[in-house]
């Protein structure tokens, strides 16, 4: 065989598999490269806004959920605060005024508030009495008697020249028992009997009459006179501490609103020679002295 043939064919074959080789390698490469792109192009795909999966629309929710609700906690807090802050404010105005007023008021000008906030007229009367003198009487009940010709015959009291006390000479009985004897007279007819103010042994004050209706109570003075009846406990007649305070108090007021003087204070006895009230007949120096605290605590 010829030797050149034999090399040529040789070296055909060793070109042939270099080819080949290269062209293995060449496709793998390729691939390689195929699968890079579309990995790739995946990636991208992810992250293409729209192209979310559920779970991370979900998450995404849920996060600007959140968000919403700390923005509206936030808001709301400082609503609150706000508003706290304003209440505060508007109630440091408000003590700072009444003491203001109140340091600076006289009793007048808080009898005028009383009556302004009872919605009475400037210049209105209230039982007979300017109705800025009546809000100024010290505390009591008011429980009229019902209207009828035994204890209450709804006479009209013209005039006040004189304010008598009285005791209601059944010792232990309370104000409200004295109250209901009088009430009875209208059923049982025994008496004619009354009085515009009951005082109990605790201090309680009943007013049973108008101040412009005349009472039962001394025969001679009912038409220009005020009577108040003492309840008391001990057998002397004496009254305790809490009802001589009450009535020293109610006497104060009358005398000033009727502009009279302590001497027109009177003891039943002294129109009648009734043993009444029975402590301050038999005790001329404590009559005075009731007088003289009256006295004392009037207005100039």
């Amino acid at each position: 065989m010829n030797p050149y043939l034999i090399d040529y064919e040789r070296e055909r074959q060793r070109r042939m598999q270099s080819l080949r080789g290269a062209q293995t390698r060449s496709a793998g490469s390729r691939s390689g490269r195929i699968r890079q792109t579309e990995e790739t192009a995946k990636r991208q795909v992810r992250n293409i806004p729209g192209q979310a999966t559920a779970h991370d629309r979900k998450a995404r929710t849920a996060a600007l959920a959140r968000r919403r609700r700390i923005r509206r906690i936030r808001r709301f807090a400082a609503g609150v605060c706000l508003v706290s802050f304003l209440l505060i404010a508007a109630l440091l105005l408000m003590t700072n005024g009444n003491v203001s007023a109140e340091e600076k008021s006289s009793l007048r000008k808080t009898v005028k508030i009383e009556e302004e906030q009872l919605n009475l007229p400037s210049g209105s009367t209230v039982q007979g009495l300017p109705a800025e003198q009546f809000a100024a009487h010290p505390a009591w009940t008011e429980n009229f008697l019902t209207p009828n010709e035994y204890s209450r015959p709804g006479e009209p009291l013209e005039e006040v020249k004189n304010i008598f006390v009285h005791y209601t000479a059944n010792p232990g009985t309370s104000a409200v028992q004295n109250r209901s004897y009088f009430e009875q007279q209208k059923d049982v007819h025994q008496a004619s009997v009354s009085a515009h103010f009951i005082i109990g042994y605790e201090g309680e004050i009943i007013q049973c009459l108008p101040l412009d209706e005349i009472g039962y109570a001394v025969q001679t003075r009912n038409y220009d006179s005020i009577s108040i009846e003492c309840c008391y406990k001990a057998k002397d007649g004496s009254f305790t501490q809490e009802t001589y305070d009450s009535l020293v108090a109610l006497l104060q007021w009358l005398v000033d609103v009727y502009d009279l003087d302590t001497d027109d204070i009177l003891r039943h006895y002294d129109c009648g020679g009734k043993k009444c009230p029975l402590y301050y007949t038999e005790h001329e120096d404590a009559w005075e002295q009731l007088k003289g605290d009256v006295a004392a605590g009037q207005k100039k």
